[in-house]
């Protein structure tokens, strides 16, 4: 007899959405994808695209904070793209579920087989990515569902930026969150796709190397790379999460470009 896979429903933003995900198996969303939907400070009518969306919390996170936000969940995966469309017809998502579709397509393809896989030219507003950030090396999950979403490839960054550039109309923003250690190889990939990079670190504690980078960039721009003031997560010696990245994991702040 085989053994259903398990699943939760995870309340995101102080319950004002939800998200079902694979229970004990698969990468589940958390601090990261949140983070990675506060980049989107734009209260205009715009149409967003989520990379690699897995369940999407990063997407739902963007239609949650932004009324008027259109957003497209592309995920490679079947089974995470299913629970994303699991996750957008939740009851508790039904305020936002109108604004929210999934395509499940592989972003790493290109030319027409790109455009006819749903990545069509020149059509998103904002691109937000949480790419595979482990690099091959690392010690290996048995989590086969875990594993293709966290292991690094060679040459990652530069197929998605490619598409993010590709499917973005010009002066459009791409978003995303990674290792410290990627940093030469995303600023390689804008190249010369993006332009005003805003690199943001982000600290566990006073004191304590980064664990994360938040990144911006301008499709076209020419402006200068900019390091931004850190992000500090936790106030001193506690767990708790301070006041600014608080708001940004629960919905209630953009982080703004300069």
């Amino acid at each position: 007899m085989t053994q259903a896979v398990a699943d939760t429903i995870d309340a995101f933003h102080r319950g004002l959405f939800h998200i079902v995900q694979p229970k004990g198996r698969g990468h589940r969303a958390g601090m990261d994808a949140m983070l990675l939907a506060a980049l989107v400070a734009d209260d205009r009518p715009i149409k967003v695209a989520d990379l690699g969306a897995g369940a999407g919390a990063a997407g739902l996170a963007v239609a949650s904070r932004l009324p008027k936000a259109e957003v497209v969940l592309f995920e490679r995966s079947a089974e995470m793209a299913n629970y994303a469309r699991r996750s957008i017809d939740l009851p508790d998502n039904a305020h936002m579920a109108g604004r929210i579709s999934v395509i499940e397509a592989d972003v790493t393809l290109t030319a027409k087989a790109r455009n006819d896989a749903g990545l069509i030219d020149e059509s998103f507003d904002h691109v937000i990515m949480n790419p595979p950030f482990n690099d091959a090396g690392d010690r290996r999950t048995p989590d086969a569902l875990k594993a293709e979403a966290h292991a690094m490839t060679d040459g990652l960054f530069e197929r998605w930026v490619r598409t993010a550039g590709a499917i973005m109309i010009p002066g459009g923003q791409l978003s995303l969150i990674a290792r410290p250690q990627s940093i030469a190889e995303i600023i390689d990939a804008c190249g010369k796709r993006f332009g005003g990079i805003e690199i943001t670190a982000i600290h566990p504690r006073e004191g304590e190397n980064a664990v994360r980078i938040l990144v911006t960039a301008i499709k076209g721009s020419r402006a200068r790379l900019s390091l931004r003031a850190p992000l500090i997560m936790h106030e001193e010696g506690s767990h708790k999460f301070s006041p600014l990245v608080d708001d940004f994991n629960n919905g209630r702040a953009a982080y703004a470009r300069l």
